[in-house]
């Protein structure tokens, strides 16, 4: 407990003011119990007899009640005053970085819309209980052994080789554990990413449509955007400029978001001919590259780069639950110090039990045994999904089945902004959350479309949802009889 005594008057009296403001400021909740006299005279410095004096002295005004046998608590009757934080005028952001943080965090779009009974929002996690179940197993073991000093800025061995294996078997990445990078997610890949190879003011090429949060953190950093539309078979290679190429690729080309839409093989090998002849750099997202339903997931574009431009992203937010914040980054040998050092000055590394406890994870075949479960399921729920979007389209419909992923994006056909946002406000005022795929363009496109992410919701309840879906449907697009 921190006391300070103010010099005036006779000890205990000092002591009693300090208690008072200690109860008063919040600092001893009501009904807690005061430290026992003797552990406080020594903590203070002071005789026994002065905190007996000041206890006594709080008890007859009423702030503490003395127990028998159990010592003194602070009165349950003592109203409080509210705790005074130190009060500063609102400055001006200080540096260029800031001001560029605060200029794109306001332009970010919202996220979950409260008081939903159902929400179609992307990146809800799919919830799985056994998952919860063996992650406390894992961390409990992990936190027995785990060496309690700061962990190797690089990531611990035993999860880099257990990645290593992952993505050798899984994505056909092949490389040794000294080229992974263990991260704090997508995000905090693309940040290093960015230190190490963009100053401000250079070119960056990200997809159009794309995810707001990569746009966002290279807008942050000074970087300038180069939009590049993308089509069926993904970014469009003929599209990116000869002079003045960028110095960093950023695609999705597993599985492009929020389109759907797979990089055909033609597409993949011109990006990397492009960067090779241009040394840019491409920083492969492949953010949920594992679950397809209609074969085994694609090999990575990391797999076909022989040049070695292609710094490969993946996470565990997507395939285990957003709030464990790993990932991991496979850096080429050329890069691999300046990102270690970019990772050592940003943390000193990543939390080392969580990582310990996700190499054995691994390695034991509770991950791959989750993500079985977590396709099967996923599967449903899109099928579900596809199911009932048909049954209430009646050619008002334009759905994206890119037969991967968690979610689907779904267009109003013949309707603009205006209209989709006043479905999303009519199905928010009935409980259903809808979002739109507006957000995802620096250019909107003028037809309305949704995103509609499945993996928080049941097929049951998907279901549910889609019926108050297509009422709301109906009020604002009636079909008309031939």
């Amino acid at each position: 407990m921190h006391l300070v005594l103010d010099t005036h008057g006779p000890l205990h009296a000092q002591l009693t003011r300090a208690l008072k403001a200690a109860i008063l400021d919040g600092q001893l909740a009501r009904g807690s119990r005061l430290p026992a006299t003797r552990w406080l005279a020594s903590e203070l410095g002071l005789s026994r007899n002065t905190v007996l004096a000041a206890y006594e002295q709080l008890r007859a005004e009423g702030f503490v009640d003395a127990r028998v046998g159990s010592g003194s608590f602070v009165a349950l009757s003592q109203p409080q005053r509210q705790l005074r934080g130190v009060e500063i005028d609102d400055v001006a952001p200080q540096s260029a970085y800031a001001r560029r943080a605060r200029l794109y965090n306001e332009r970010m779009p919202g996220g979950h819309i409260p008081g939903m009974r159902y929400s179609f929002q992307y990146g809800v996690p799919f919830v799985n209980p056994a998952l919860t179940t063996a992650w406390a197993q894992a961390l409990s073991r992990a936190a027995r052994y785990t060496d309690p000093s700061y962990p190797a800025a690089q990531g611990l061995p035993a999860l880099r080789e257990a990645v290593c294996d992952y993505l050798a078997r899984r994505r056909g990445v092949r490389v040794p554990a000294s080229d992974v990078l263990i991260v704090a997610g997508t995000q905090q890949a693309l940040a290093l990413s960015a230190r190490v190879l963009l100053d401000a003011g250079d070119v960056a090429a990200i997809e159009e449509p794309h995810y707001n949060a990569i746009r966002t953190a290279l807008q942050v950093h000074g970087a300038r955007l180069l939009p590049v539309p993308v089509d069926a078979q993904g970014l469009r290679c003929d599209l990116l400029p000869e002079r003045e190429a960028p110095k960093l690729l950023c695609v999705t080309p597993s599985h492009q978001f929020p389109t759907g839409a797979v990089m055909s093989l033609s597409r993949r090998m011109a990006l990397l001919e492009y960067a090779r002849r241009h040394r840019s750099w491409i920083f492969e997202d492949d953010y949920d590259g594992e679950f397809r339903y209609d074969a085994r997931p694609l090999s990575a574009l990391r797999s076909l780069d022989e040049a070695g431009r292609v710094i490969y992203v993946g996470t565990f937010s997507k395939t285990l639950f957003p709030a464990l914040r790993l990932g991991y980054l496979v850096v080429p040998p050329a890069l691999r110090g300046d990102f270690l050092v970019a990772k050592r000055m940003a943390d000193f590394g990543t939390p080392a039990i969580e990582q310990a406890a996700l190499a054995a994870f691994i390695t034991d075949g509770g991950f791959e045994r989750h993500l079985r479960r977590s396709a099967k399921a996923l599967c449903q729920r899109r099928a579900a999904l596809l199911e009932g979007l048909h049954a209430c389209s009646a050619g008002r419909l334009d759905i994206t089945d890119s037969r991967a992923g968690m979610h689907l994006a779904v267009w109003l056909r013949g309707v603009g902004h205006d209209a989709g946002e006043a479905l999303i406000a009519q199905a928010g005022a009935r409980g259903l959350g809808l979002y739109s795929i507006a957000p995802y363009y620096l250019q909107p496109p003028d037809r309305a479309g949704l995103l509609m992410g499945y993996a928080g919701l049941s097929a049951i309840e998907i279901r549910q949802a889609l019926a108050v879906f297509a009422a709301c449907l109906d009020e604002l697009l009636p079909v008309t009889s031939a």
